[in-house]
């Protein structure tokens, strides 16, 4: 289909891998880590939050925030990246990838630092300030997923595009690293600076005044690396299969990838004037002929992700709670509050060091190899296993003796949930739709992924609660205990595996191949043809 494609669009195809590749996946990808960093170091201090501002004098235990407080922390950035996916989706077709690029960055950098310096006096004034910024915090972060996928796609080779969109997603991976580390080391010079007792020791004492500087400054992180990748967005050339088929100016695309590319490149203004002629690409998102050619595939990516983050991001944001109920994390009353903080870092660190972050780089080193199809379908399926592993003899893992083994496997559906469909979900909605719908439909699958984050971040904070009412959690319902709450996420998993049946295969196709652009360049070609046939 080469011969039928605009030049400028072949030569990205055929491209080498080279310098600008690996500088598109660094200044999209430090987003991506900023992302992560600021949607899951939330759970790094929400236990500090509780102790800080809902310590009752002479409880048994510390503070806690309240279910609906910590469900409004917990979920309030998803729903905030939820609608930031499908606005800058929306808007990164209408005005082009790299006008809202910089624009999502800049909201990033800013809520990050405010959301650190959250005010008011009372408890529900630090928490609604809080909750206030880390909704436009999420905002931009819903902006960086389909501007960086579909900005990713359309500067790639073919032969290597999945591992370079996999590639900026998995520093999604070093993101959740990266808070843990950072945690790490506030916590631990905090707790050296300022030594306090145990809280079964001495209730008040056990919170140091200091201890609120240090949740701030771990949330406020978040804003350096997006900071330092500023400039070189701004940088950036649009994409040219943006300026070529959606803005229909084939010079300035075949004059900003020839300085990328160091070679020279036809602009064919022509053929561009004949494209836009054939109707048949010029259907919009809620016509007839998206939903015939294009309507399962979005089913499909938006089902898979919504499935895909339900566990994901259950298991990520409640880890520490799942540790705690089987005895990896000591009891909050044995630990001051700095300790709890350092000893929960360490143990999200730990599996984001062995499972989280090596499982992204899998999928950068086979998806080109194994294909999308295939490492999804895999990944769903070994998370199911390994959830049901662990749920149905859960009180065999809850044994002191088997606590490491329970961590091994509850890494393992890490491992797989990002060498499979962590990776893939990102990756697939950002090469199998046309160019002027591209950021958009990437846009709604990753909304619909936020979704289910949201199913996953409200659901499971009441489902894991025990079903012994004097084991609840203060203010919480009795729920249906951690066991039935990872044998549902397992159900998900395999309904997951399902879904994925309706996702294309994308490997080693161009763009125009699966999103059928190559139609109206077809149909130009056999027009020529018919023209030159003599009579």
């Amino acid at each position: 289909m080469a011969k039928d494609q605009l030049q400028v669009l072949n030569a990205l195809d055929v491209a080498k891998t080279q310098l600008y590749h690996f500088t598109a996946i660094v200044i999209a990808g430090m987003g991506f880590f900023t992302d992560a960093y600021d949607l899951f170091c939330i759970s790094l201090v929400t236990k500090l939050l509780g102790r800080i501002y809902y310590h009752h004098e002479g409880a048994p235990k510390p503070g806690i925030l309240p279910p609906g407080i910590s469900a409004a922390v917990n979920g309030v950035a998803f729903v905030g990246t939820l609608s930031g996916q499908l606005f800058f989706g929306w808007l990164g077709d209408k005005m082009g990838r790299k006008k809202v690029y910089g624009m999502t960055l800049m909201i990033m950098v800013i809520c990050s630092i405010a959301s650190g310096l959250s005010f008011g006096k009372t408890p529900n004034g630090v928490i609604a300030t809080l909750c206030f910024f880390r909704f436009w915090l999420g905002f931009g972060i819903g902006g960086d997923y389909p501007l960086s996928a579909t900005i990713m796609s359309e500067y790639a080779n073919k032969k290597t595009r999945g591992a370079f969109i996999a590639a900026v997603f998995a520093m999604q991976g070093f993101g959740i690293l990266a808070g843990g580390i950072v945690a790490l080391v506030v916590s631990g010079a905090f707790k050296n600076a300022y030594p306090a007792p145990i809280y079964s020791v001495n209730n008040e004492g056990s919170t140091p005044q200091e201890a609120d500087i240090v949740w701030r400054i771990i949330l406020m992180f978040g804003a350096i690396p997006a900071l330092l990748t500023y400039y070189w967005r701004m940088k950036m050339p649009e994409t040219a299969r943006y300026t070529a088929l959606v803005a229909k100016n084939a010079t300035k695309a075949a004059s900003d990838m020839s300085k990328v590319l160091n070679v020279e490149i036809e602009a064919e203004d022509d053929k561009i004037e004949k494209i836009v002629e054939i109707q048949g690409n010029n259907f919009g998102l809620f016509s007839k002929e998206f939903l015939h050619r294009h309507g399962l595939h979005l089913l499909g990516t938006t089902s898979t992700w919504f499935l895909l983050d339900i566990a994901f991001y259950s298991q990520n944001l409640f880890q520490k709670d799942i540790f705690s109920k089987i005895g990896w994390i000591p009891h909050p009353e044995t630990m001051n509050a700095l300790d709890e903080v350092f000893k929960i870092a360490k143990a999200q660190t730990l599996i984001a060091l062995c499972s989280t972050v090596p499982g992204y780089w899998f999928t950068v080193a086979f998806i080109d190899r194994m294909g999308r199809f295939a490492i999804q379908l895999m990944g769903f399926f070994f998370m199911t296993v390994f959830m049901f592993a662990l749920a149905i003899p859960y009180n065999h893992w809850t044994k002191k003796e088997n606590r490491f083994g329970f961590v091994v496997m509850y890494s393992l559906t890490f491992f797989f949930a990002n060498f499979g469909p962590n990776a893939t979900t990102f990756v697939v909605p950002a090469e199998i739709f046309p160019a002027r719908l591209r950021s958009t439909c990437h846009g709604i699958s990753a909304a619909a992924g936020k979704a289910g984050a949201i199913v996953g971040a409200f659901g499971f904070l009441y489902a894991s609660q025990s079903t012994d009412p004097s084991k609840v959690d203060a203010g919480y319902p009795t729920g249906i205990g951690v066991k039935n709450a990872l044998i549902v996420l397992g159900c998900v998993n395999f309904l997951g595996m399902l879904f994925t049946l309706l996702v294309p295969e994308s490997k080693g196709k161009s763009l125009e191949e699966m999103s059928k652009e190559n139609e109206g360049e077809e149909e130009i070609t056999k027009v020529e043809n018919a023209q030159t046939i003599p009579v």
